[in-house]
């Protein structure tokens, strides 16, 4: 494969869009049980809260010159975008997706917010994590239990988004932004969590 090929997987993949996915595939997968226009509200808030606020949050800063890319290379940049997102998840599982009505996705919310918290205190010890295995780590299980609580076949999703882990994990190595350990923490900061509350739902 190309090597001009594997950023491709590092914009496909990054972080803001990942609630978005793990929320496409809640709602709807076979197993949902929403109508159409509570499936739609529901995208409609978790891509406002965690796309077009933390975009706007970007351009924002890269106005200012806080930082640099996208991808937020440097460690002093991702502190602030890390607290943003922190308040963000947790406006998320306190006003919209409630333990109540979306239980689920409401544990796979608060298992992200808990890798971002990680995250941002591995920074104030000056050591960063890939944010985009942290992602995608916690996508794929989430996928996982979702598969294994509702008993549905889900293998081909969950075969590709293993398959994606390895794409992106090399994507990172080739475009210089991590190094193995980086990404080594990046997939236990984001799995662990979800790992855990597995069995609060299951």
């Amino acid at each position: 494969m190309p090597k001009r090929i594997f950023p491709f997987f590092s914009y496909i993949f990054h972080p803001v869009f990942i609630p978005i996915y793990a929320t496409l595939f809640y709602l709807f997968s076979n197993h949902s049980y929403f109508f159409n226009k509570e499936k739609y509200l529901v995208l409609l808030e978790v891509t406002v809260i965690t796309f077009v606020i933390p975009i706007l949050f970007f351009f924002l800063l890269r106005f200012t010159g806080r930082i640099s890319s996208i991808m937020v290379p440097e460690l002093s940049e991702r502190k602030f975008p890390l607290v943003v997102q922190c308040f963000l998840l947790i406006l998320l599982v306190k006003k919209s997706i409630t333990l109540e009505l979306y239980p689920e996705l409401h544990f796979f919310i608060l298992g992200a917010l808990s890798s971002t918290l990680i995250a941002l205190i591995l920074l104030f010890a000056n050591k960063k994590a890939s944010l985009h295995m942290m992602g995608l780590s916690a996508l794929t299980f989430f996928v996982f239990g979702l598969s294994m609580h509702h008993q549905s076949a889900n293998s081909i999703m969950i075969i590709f988004l293993v398959l994606m882990n390895g794409l992106v994990a090399s994507s990172r190595l080739i475009m210089g932004a991590h190094t193995p350990r980086e990404l080594i923490y990046g997939v236990l900061i984001g799995s662990i969590p979800q790992i855990l509350l597995l069995y609060l739902w299951l």
